[in-house]
């Protein structure tokens, strides 16, 4: 067994007690496998562990990772999920590549995803960025003007809306860890309420990492995104 398949198993263990402490079923929580500044070979690693839903945050990167992987693996299908920042400059690559985009958090994006995203391929599964901190620097719309942009989202042609995504600042308790995803969650919850059109798979509230995933399991997430408990710590280079 590598490194990787023992990691797997242990966070797969983590969010298994984490939904029984929270009273709900096994198997409600997906576990997306955050590869960022991991090469092809880790995430072929863990694919063959069994893992399939990945994340990356820098969109190139992931695009020249994506053609390795199916160089390396052109068996394995895998699904490839943005949650970095996206750019306008950069929305082509993501509606061309991937499979989700998470961090949807204005319209103009969300606007030229859809219309950028090829005829042939399925339609891009998007979710609703909120900045449940209010922090200025922060990616993500307010949690007031969430409910509007997923209304406007859900009207765009060759995107289906998902849910909602955040990622809150650290915080030292587990207690203060959840209010802060219970934020993100009442984002969610009032969103799915509105009823409008578009909501028919409005089901993923994707919040939670390595180091508060039980946090985030009790306040309801659907969704954790795990990167240092699967591949390890991380060497950050340079980028310009």
């Amino acid at each position: 067994m590598t490194t990787i398949d023992r990691n797997l198993q242990r966070v797969h263990e983590r969010i298994a007690q984490a939904c029984a402490a929270a009273g709900r079923p096994p198997g409600s929580v997906a576990l997306l496998a955050v590869s960022k500044t991991f090469g092809a070979e880790s995430v072929h690693a863990a694919a063959l562990a069994g893992q399939r839903a990945f994340g990356e945050n820098y969109i190139q990167e992931a695009v020249e990772k994506m053609a390795a992987l199916r160089a390396l693996a052109p068996a394995l299908a895998l699904q490839w999920h943005c949650i970095g920042p996206i750019q306008s400059n950069k929305t082509r690559l993501v509606a061309e590549h991937f499979d989700w985009a998470q961090t949807v958090d204005r319209l103009k994006i969300a606007q030229r995803l859809s219309e950028q995203r090829p005829a042939h391929l399925p339609p891009l599964m998007v979710c609703i960025q909120v900045n449940v901190d209010g922090g200025a620097t922060k990616s993500g719309v307010g949690p007031h003007d969430a409910a509007a942009l997923a209304e406007a989202v859900a009207r765009l042609p060759r995107l289906v809306l998902r849910g909602v995504m955040s990622i809150p600042d650290d915080a030292p308790t587990f207690e203060a860890q959840r209010a802060l995803h219970e934020r993100a969650a009442a984002v969610f919850h009032h969103i799915k309420a509105q009823g409008f059109e578009g909501l028919g798979q409005f089901d993923t509230l994707s919040m939670g990492m390595t180091g508060d995933l039980e946090a985030a399991v009790a306040a309801g997430s659907t969704m954790v995104r795990v990167g240092s408990g699967v591949f390890g710590a991380r060497q950050y280079a340079a980028r310009c």
